[in-house]
């Protein structure tokens, strides 16, 4: 695989500012470019009127994959499967609720998905260790009838996971500590990260090896962390406008053999097309 001059300088910047050490990888072996998508929830108000005009919108600005959310789930999978190809999209990963997630697994195995992912924890269980115990056992379950499915499970995150709870631990360490790291994958939110006040690149690098896919939406400099998921959590703006560090963590994020990316801007100021069109410029100038 041919090694460009900016990639050996780029990565040899981001090994000696960050230390990280990506074993079995040579130091100068450019592993591949991301695959930038757009996850459908960011246009789950076009996608229910227009689909196929929506994704032929997001292919035409740039983005090259697609990643699918419930809202579209009434399609039937050959035909689903079928729109996105004529999009001219990759499909690998998709969104599927919590309740009835293991119904959904045949629904997945047509559409010819890589990832299946779960975004939410119900939020009857958010309050206590036992909530999230349940959600650790329920994924290893379904992380198991997934693999037999010849996929990965996959969870999400927001920022309500990292809340301290009665045990001590926050949400977050109880799934991660009962989960086994085999069968229960993750797509890292980067925005829901820094939200919750963690660092994204030490997340990335701490469980490495569980981290197949992540999300990527830029936020309003100086704004308050916290745990709350809801508007007072809201920071939202295209990439680059914002105070998150992309050229690092995407750097790391290659480094680390992740191959999939999807912006996922919740809501946006200006119409959603030109939104993506904004943040696709930026990550297209940071050629990543």
């Amino acid at each position: 695989m041919k090694t460009t001059r900016r990639w050996f300088v780029q990565a040899s910047a981001l090994a000696a500012g960050c230390v990280i050490v990506f074993p079995g990888r040579a130091r100068a072996q450019d592993p591949g470019p991301l695959n930038y998508g757009v996850q459908l929830y960011m246009v789950r108000r076009q996608a229910v009127t227009d689909l196929a005009g929506i994704l032929h919108s997001i292919r035409q600005i740039g983005f090259t994959q697609i990643e699918l959310y419930p809202v579209v789930y009434n399609h039937p999978a050959a035909e689903l499967k079928k729109m996105v190809a004529d999009a001219g999209l990759g499909l690998v990963s998709a969104h599927f609720n919590y309740a009835g997630f293991v119904e959904q697994i045949d629904y997945a195995r047509q559409l010819g998905l890589k990832y299946m992912v779960c975004p939410m924890v119900p939020q009857e269980q958010w309050s206590s260790s036992a909530g999230f115990q349940k959600a650790a056992d329920d994924f290893n379950q379904w992380g198991a009838k997934v693999s037999q499915a010849g996929m990965q499970f996959v969870f999400h995150n927001h920022c309500y996971e990292f809340k301290p709870l009665e045990s001590g631990l926050t949400g977050w360490q109880v799934l991660m500590g009962n989960t086994d790291p085999t069968l229960v994958m993750l797509e890292l939110d980067i925005y829901w990260l820094v939200q919750a006040g963690q660092n994204p690149a030490q997340v990335m690098q701490e469980y490495k090896d569980r981290v197949k896919l992540i999300h990527l939406k830029d936020r309003t400099p100086g704004a308050p962390t916290g745990f709350v998921l809801g508007p007072s959590a809201d920071h939202f703006t295209e990439l680059g406008k914002g105070s998150i560090d992309w050229p690092h963590l995407l750097m790391q994020a290659r480094w680390q053999g992740i191959r999939y990316a999807y912006l996922d801007q919740d809501e946006t100021a200006e119409p959603v097309v030109q939104s993506m069109t904004e943040s696709f410029a930026y990550l297209k100038g940071l050629n990543i």
